[in-house]
C-alpha cells in the first residue's frame, strides 16, 4: 500500500531523514518507535505531504504522490493525526467533524453531516458533538483528532502519538477504537512512545535513529535487538 523509496529530508546542512525504505503491506498495523528527534514526525509530514522530501520518492498503491498537495492525498485515502490536537477550539466538536469531511474528504454538506454523526458515535464522542472542541478533556481531544482522520474515510491512517499523555485506563479505551478501525480494514502506520500499547496491537516495528531505520520485525525481536537498546538507553 505504501512504499517509501531512498526518502531523505535535510533541513539546511541537518538531514533528519536519511535514505529510508520501507513498505507497509496492505491490513497492516506497523508500529514505528524511536527516541526524540530520530525523524519520526518529519517522516509522517511527508508521507502527508506537509513537507517536501529532499530526495527520493513515495508511493501509494502504486502511485507516485511524491509531489501531491496534502488535500489531494486525503482524497486519495490518507489520513493522519497530530501528536498534538490541532481542534479548532471555538467550533464544536461535530463541526470539527463536518470540516474535516467536507475540506479534506470532499464530501457534499448532506454526506459530510452522516459521515460525521457515524464518526463521532464510533469513536464514543457522540454525546459531547456540541461541546466547543476546545473545552474537551485529553482522551476526548485524542478521540477528537481521530474522528477528524476518520471523516475522510482513509484506507492508510497515520497515528502520530495519539496515546501520549493519558492514563492507562484511558488507553485501553482509545486501544478498542484502533483495534475496531483496522478490523474495518483500514491499514495504520502508528508512532508512539508508549510500547505496551503498541505490542497490544501491532504486527511490524519499524525503530528510527538518527534518521535511518535500524530495526524492523516482530515487535519482540524488534525491543529485543542490541541496537535498538542501545538507541535509548545509549552504550
Amino acid at each position: 500500500m505504501l512504499e517509501l523509496a531512498s526518502l531523505s529530508r535535510a533541513f539546511g546542512g541537518l538531514v533528519v531523514i536519511d535514505r529510508v525504505d520501507f513498505n507497509v503491506g496492505q491490513g497492516e498495523i506497523v508500529g514505528i518507535l524511536g527516541p526524540n528527534g530520530a525523524g519520526k514526525t518529519t517522516l509522517f509530514n511527508m508521507i502527508a505531504g506537509v513537507l517536501p522530501p529532499s530526495a527520493g520518492r513515495i508511493l501509494f498503491e502504486r502511485r507516485d504522490i511524491t509531489q501531491m498537495r496534502p488535500w489531494n492525498r486525503c482524497r486519495l485515502g490518507i489520513g493522519r493525526t497530530y501528536q498534538i490536537p490541532k481542534p479548532f477550539a471555538h467550533m464544536s466538536v461535530f463541526e470539527n467533524v463536518m470540516a474535516a469531511a467536507v475540506h479534506g474528504g470532499g464530501m457534499a454538506l448532506a454526506r459530510a453531516k452522516d459521515e460525521a454523526e457515524a464518526v463521532l458515535a464510533r469513536v464514543g464522542l457522540a454525546h459531547r458533538a456540541m461541546l466547543p472542541a476546545g473545552q474537551l478533556a485529553l482522551l476526548d481531544m485524542k478521540q477528537l483528532e481521530l474522528a477528524k482522520a476518520l471523516a475522510l474515510r482513509p484506507r492508510l491512517l497515520l497515528l502520530d502519538e495519539i496515546a501520549g499523555g493519558i492514563t492507562e485506563a484511558e488507553c485501553d479505551v482509545l486501544l478498542s477504537t484502533i483495534r475496531d478501525v483496522h478490523r474495518s480494514g483500514v491499514t495504520i502506520v502508528w508512532i508512539e512512545h508508549v510500547i505496551p500499547a503498541l505490542r497490544q496491537l501491532v504486527t511490524r516495528l519499524a525503530v528510527l535513529a538518527g534518521g535511518r531505520v535500524i530495526a524492523v520485525g516482530a515487535p519482540q525481536d524488534v525491543l529485543a535487538d542490541r541496537c535498538v537498546k542501545e538507541a535509548y538507553l545509549g552504550t
